[in-house]
């Protein structure tokens, strides 16, 4: 069933902006046809279209329940800014896998550095990225991205984690081995194209991250955070 996101739903909805043209014009669905809409307190909303017209797609609840379909941990991803589109490929694949949020972050070796519009052109492509993969993926939520950040903002932020995990070329220690404790709320960082900075790696690691391998082979920067979620959904239950 097709997924679309509502602030509320009271019985009868009246879906309208590119919501409604994605489903009379994309889906080309028509009137006694089903949707679902999920509300922003995670209720998922099973509704049939009632009539069509210039206003946008009524329909009406036939019934309710509550989604089921996010993970048990709540995953922040610090990527760091990659060259091209790579990012919103990352952004797309790790709202599938259930990342909760994801913070771009200007490092040192960044070769995609753009101006303040430029970056705020980008979070809002970014943003409607995530809501589109979403919707796809039929989550509870529209995980938030964040506008770009530099690093030394980002290693401030990670008291509020219960671990943190910083994923780095040069060696550390097994995903395994550091949720072998129980953890809700997870950050973890990846680099750009030419890797961190010795002194990032002591930055993060000052402010409490942990140093972390995903194996011998050296990933492509934006492989490296897609592999790291799936492994986290993997070790804590949530690719079952």
């Amino acid at each position: 069933m097709d997924w679309f996101f509502a602030e509320s739903v009271d019985g009868e909805h009246l879906i309208t902006g590119e919501d409604a043209i994605h489903i009379t014009k994309s889906l080309r669905k028509s009137v006694g046809e089903a949707v679902t809409l999920c509300d922003s307190s995670g209720v998922e909303h099973n509704c049939l279209i009632d009539r069509i017209n210039d206003e946008g797609v009524f329909v009406h609840e036939i019934s309710k329940t509550e989604c089921q379909n996010e993970p048990s941990v709540e995953v922040t991803l610090f990527a760091a800014l990659t060259k091209g589109d790579k990012l919103e490929t990352v952004i797309q694949k790790s709202v599938e896998l259930g990342i909760s949020h994801i913070v771009p972050v200007l490092t040192s070796r960044c070769v995609s550095r753009p101006d303040a519009k430029s970056a705020a052109k980008k979070q809002a492509r970014y943003q409607k990225i995530a809501l589109q993969a979403a919707m796809q993926s039929r989550r509870a939520i529209i995980p938030d991205v964040s506008e770009i950040i530099t690093l030394e903002k980002a290693s401030k932020m990670l008291s509020d984690f219960d671990v943190a995990i910083f994923f780095f070329e040069g060696g550390g220690k097994s995903l395994k081995e550091i949720l072998s404790s129980p953890a809700k709320k997870i950050a973890i960082f990846t680099g750009p194209e030419g890797g961190f900075e010795e002194r990032e790696v002591e930055l993060l690691a000052e402010n409490g991250a942990v140093v972390a391998t995903l194996g011998k082979r050296i990933l492509r920067a934006e492989t490296a955070p897609i592999v790291a979620l799936a492994a986290i959904m993997f070790e804590t239950g949530n690719l079952e």
